[in-house]
């Protein structure tokens, strides 16, 4: 395992990125499909980079990638809802990481009070409008101001851990 610090300048530790996604493969996330209406469209995308920032006022950030061909549409619209995905919708996750795909043709979906889709299967969902953005390197970081937000279904979350995705276990004590 490569090991070092920062040291203030550009020529700080970069760790190799294979190395840097398997480590990171070693915190479990949360699976969330972000959408928004772009000119009487509905677009999304999946992210697990999804958390929650502040409870007064109540805001929540996710990260996309400068890459991604959905997110100039869900910019636009300038509100999104972040649908949080449970354990039984991995196929859904996939549909809308899938590049070309006609993702809501093959999902049930509302109008949320803010105007951004609201996946009827999720387990919950926040709608929300843009409050910041920032640059986050190769991502873009995203804060919205929560608007609205629902728990729809009573299940364990879909997780994503070293690369896989997976179910929660509760045990009882």
């Amino acid at each position: 395992m490569s090991k070092g610090g920062g040291s203030g300048n550009e020529d700080f530790f970069r760790p190799d990125a294979a190395e840097f996604r398997q480590v990171l493969g070693q915190f479990a996330t949360g699976v969330t499909i972000i959408t928004a209406i772009d000119d009487g469209e509905p677009a999304g995308v999946a992210a697990n980079s999804f958390t929650s920032v502040s409870l007064d006022p109540p805001l929540v950030l996710f990260c996309v990638a400068h890459t991604s061909s959905t997110w100039p549409r869900i910019e636009r619209a300038g509100k999104f809802a972040v649908n949080i995905l449970g354990e039984h919708q991995e196929e859904v996750c996939r549909l809308f990481a899938a590049k070309g795909a006609d993702r809501f043709a093959q999902v049930k979906w509302r109008v949320g009070v803010g105007g951004s889709p609201v996946l009827d299967d999720c387990i919950a969902y926040l709608d929300c409008e843009f409050w910041a953005e920032y640059d986050g390197g190769d991502h873009i970081i995203v804060v919205g101001r929560v608007l609205d937000l629902g728990i729809n279904h009573d299940a364990g979350p879909l997780v994503f851990y070293q690369g896989q995705y997976g179910r929660v276990v509760v045990s009882e004590s």
